[in-house]
This record gives structure tokens, sequence and C-alpha cells, in this order.
């Protein structure tokens, strides 16, 4: 079963949170803390953080993975939040067990993305990809998370980076990242019809595609929230009392 860990009161209304591809179940801490009232799920995905490594690393197995979490829990229905890849999942988990979903936030998700874009981003993860120090790793990481406070990129090193030999390198399987840019090339599809869907797309994300969002308005009319950030595509830790403030009367409603 999926590595797992939960903030927030166990009588709180449950979300489940998916986070992207090359992340970890830690990174929502800081979303929880801003939404105390809700009982925050968050897994580690296959191939990522403690959770099995071990293949397939398809979309069917993550949700297969995620409902088995929700099972050994007792939650029958819950929210489902993702973030870009985890995003993607979320989507198809709420078509594939749309009972078991009462509500679904989408952070800058990536879904029917350009094939030339996922093959390029695909064969980037294939690198191997280690760091001689932490403050080799930490500098990397300041570059890729621009906009992030500090506090958060020093979490994400002491959570995340674990040595290797005489190197340090991130807490995922490289294998499972080049697949999830294979799973994101997948055709975009939106959410059912009714469900009530919050979706979250960032500025200078780049990823969510305003024909899509429009192929969500025409599926789900007044269910469908849409809510822009001013932000990168790290939008719930760049913006995180933003993005709080739209969350919590959307999951809190109904």
């Amino acid at each position: 079963m999926l590595h797992f860990r939960t903030y927030g009161p166990d009588e709180g209304p449950p979300v489940l949170a998916l986070h992207g591809v090359t992340g970890h179940s830690g990174r929502w801490r800081v979303l929880a803390d801003a939404l105390p009232e809700l009982r925050f799920v968050a897994v580690d995905l296959r191939g990522h953080g403690r959770s099995p490594w071990t293949p397939p690393w398809s979309i069917e197995q993550h949700l297969a993975d995620a409902l088995t979490v929700l099972d050994h829990l007792g939650l029958d229905r819950v929210a489902v939040v993702g973030h870009s890849f985890g995003g993607a999942i979320a989507l198809h988990l709420s078509h594939a067990a749309r009972q078991r979903v009462r509500r679904l936030v989408l952070l800058d998700p990536a879904v029917g993305l350009d094939a030339k874009q996922t093959l390029a981003c695909a064969e980037e993860s294939r690198v191997d990809e280690t760091f001689a120090d932490l403050p080799s790793a930490r500098a990397d990481r300041t570059v890729r998370w621009a906009g992030i406070p500090d506090e958060l990129i020093e979490e994400e090193l002491a959570e995340h980076l674990v040595p290797e030999g005489d190197r340090w390198r991130y807490r995922y399987c490289p294998s499972a990242a080049v697949t999830a840019w294979s799973e994101m090339a997948r055709p975009a599809i939106p959410p059912p019809a009714g469900l009530p869907t919050l979706l979250v797309p960032a500025i200078y994300g780049g990823f969510v595609r305003p024909r899509w969002v429009r192929a969500c308005r025409a599926a789900l009319g007044d269910a469908l929230i849409v809510e822009e950030v001013d932000a990168g595509h790290m939008v719930y830790l760049e913006c995180a009392d933003e993005v709080a403030g739209l969350l919590r009367p959307f999951l809190l409603a109904g």
C-alpha cells in the first residue's frame, strides 16, 4: 500500500491530496496548515517518496493505489485535490470512481499536454539528477522554485533529498517520472457532468490549455469554478494563503 500521512482533525471533512511528478506527500503540509479544519490524507504516489517504487506506473494503477488507501482508512467519499500530474490522476479518479468523489480541485493540472512537450520532459527526466552536496541542491531548487519562501525550500531538502554514496538525490524513481510524462499526454477529458469542480490555473504555469477549460465549462456549466492565480506552476506553495482562501469555501460547502 502507498505511504501516506494525514494532517488535521480526524473528524474534519476528508480531502485526498495527490502531488505532482517527482513530488511527495509532505508538500501538502503548508496547505493543510492553512486549512486546519480539514483532514488531509496526502499520499506518496507509486514510484515516489516512501511508497513502493515497483511498476506499473499507469494512471490506472495510481487510481487503484489511491482507492486502497481510502478503503484502508474507511473513507467512502472524499474531496480530491490534485496538483499537476496529481491533477490528471484526480480527474481520472473522478470518472473511474465517481461515487467516491464529493468535490474536485485541480491545481494547475497537467492534462492533455502536447506530445512534443512531454517527450522533451520525459527525456530530461531520464538524466541522472544528483548533487555533490546540500548547497548545490539548495541552489538548484532556489532557481526552480523562484518565488517560493526559503523555509519551504529547506523543508523540501530535509524531507525529499537523501544521500546515495557520496552524492545526494531526490527520493523518487526516474523511470516512474518518465512514465508519468507519457500519461500526461493522454487526451484531455473534462470532469464528470454535475461534479462540483474548482480549477485553479497558474498564470505562469503553462499547463492549462484554454481549449480544455472551454470543454470543462461546456460539460459542467455552473458546477465549474475557475480561479486563476498569479503564480508559477507550484501555485499552492508559492501562494498558499491565496489558494487556501479559494479552497476553504469550496471544500466546506455541501
